[in-house]
C-alpha cells in the first residue's frame, strides 16, 4: 500500500471546501435576492457538502497529532469516525431525497426548467472541480472517501438535474425530476453502504480486507526457527495503518532477534502491516520470554 501524502490530502480538502462554501454563499444570496426556492434548496444541499468537507479536514488535522500518554496510538481513529458520520449523513440525504421525490410523483409541482438548468450547470462545474481534487486521495483514506462520496453524490445530482431540466424544457414532462432523483438516491445508497461497512470494520477491529489470516500464519510459521504461532490478531488503526500481535514458539536454533526481524519483515513486506508486536516463547524454558 503506497504511503499517504497527508499534506496533499489537506490541500485537496481545503481547496474543495473553499470553492464549495463560495458557491453555497452565492446561491444563498442569489436565492434570497431573486426569491428562488430552487437556488435556496441547492444552497442547502451544498451546505451539507461544506459540513462534510469541514469534518473531513478537521479529522485530518486531529489525526496528524502525535501520540500521547493518554492516546498511545495517536488520533488515527478520528478519520474513521469522520468517515462513519459522513456515510450515515449520506443515508439521511437519501431518505429525504426519496421522500421528496415520492411526494412529487403524485403531485408534481411546476418546475422552471431554464433556472433549474443554470443552477445545475453551475453546481456540476464546481462538483467536477472538487471531485477531481479529491479523487486521487479517495482510495487511500476512508475519511477522504467519505468526503469524495458526498461530492460525487452532488455531482450525480447535478448531472441528473441537467438531464431532467432538458427533458422538462423539451417535453414539459415534470416527472423526470423526481424519477431521476430516485435513481441517484439508489446509487448514493450503494456507494455509501461500503463506506459505512468499512468504517465499522475498523472500529470493531476486524481483520483488514487485504490480509488473509491463514496465509499470514503459514508465512510466520515458515520463518526459520519457528515451531508455531498462536494468539494471532490483526486489525486496522486507520486506513493504511495495520497492527498485529502474535505469540511465536521457537526451538532456539535461531536467535530470537533474528526470528523477530524476519517476521516483522514478512508482515511489512508481504502484508503491509507496519505496527508489529511479537512475543517469542522458547520451548526450553518454563516461562515465556517476551521479545519486542
Amino acid at each position: 500500500m503506497s504511503p499517504r501524502d497527508q499534506g496533499a490530502e489537506r490541500a485537496a480538502v481545503r481547496g474543495g471546501l473553499v470553492v464549495t462554501a463560495g458557491l453555497c454563499v452565492v446561491e444563498a444570496v442569489g436565492g434570497w435576492l431573486t426569491n428562488s426556492l430552487a437556488l435556496l434548496s441547492d444552497a442547502a444541499h451544498m451546505l451539507s457538502d461544506v459540513g462534510a468537507l469541514g469534518l473531513t479536514f478537521f479529522a485530518l488535522l486531529i489525526g496528524a497529532r502525535r501520540a500521547s500518554a493518554r492516546n498511545t496510538y495517536g488520533h488515527y481513529r478520528a478519520e474513521i469516525l469522520a468517515a462513519l458520520v459522513n456515510g450515515v449523513v449520506l443515508w439521511v440525504v437519501v431518505f429525504f431525497i426519496v421522500r421528496e421525490a415520492w411526494g412529487r410523483l403524485f403531485d408534481p409541482p411546476q418546475v422552471a426548467g431554464a433556472g433549474m438548468m443554470v443552477v445545475a450547470v453551475a453546481g456540476l462545474l464546481v462538483n467536477v472541480f472538487v471531485a477531481r481534487r479529491l479523487h486521487g486521495h479517495a482510495h487511500g483514506s476512508l475519511n477522504l472517501r467519505g468526503a469524495y462520496l458526498h461530492v460525487v453524490a452532488d455531482l450525480l445530482g447535478s448531472v441528473g438535474a441537467v438531464v431532467a431540466s432538458l427533458v422538462i424544457l423539451t417535453t414539459g414532462w415534470t416527472l423526470a425530476d423526481p424519477l431521476v432523483s430516485m435513481a441517484i438516491a439508489v446509487l448514493i445508497l450503494f456507494s455509501s453502504w461500503r463506506l459505512v461497512r468499512e468504517a465499522v470494520d475498523v472500529l470493531m477491529e476486524a481483520v483488514p480486507a487485504h490480509v488473509d489470516v491463514e496465509k499470514l500464519q503459514r508465512c510466520l510459521e515458515a520463518v526459520p526457527g519457528t515451531l508455531e504461532v498462536h494468539d494471532l490478531h490483526v486489525w486496522s488503526l486507520t486506513t493504511g495503518h495495520c497492527a498485529l500481535s502474535v505469540h511465536a514458539v521457537v526451538d532456539g536454533a535461531v536467535a530470537g532477534d533474528d526470528v523477530l526481524a524476519a517476521m516483522a519483515e514478512t508482515c511489512a513486506g508481504v502484508f503491509g502491516i507496519d505496527h508489529v508486536t511479537i512475543q517469542i516463547e522458547r520451548t526450553n524454558r518454563r516461562h515465556a520470554e517476551p521479545v519486542h
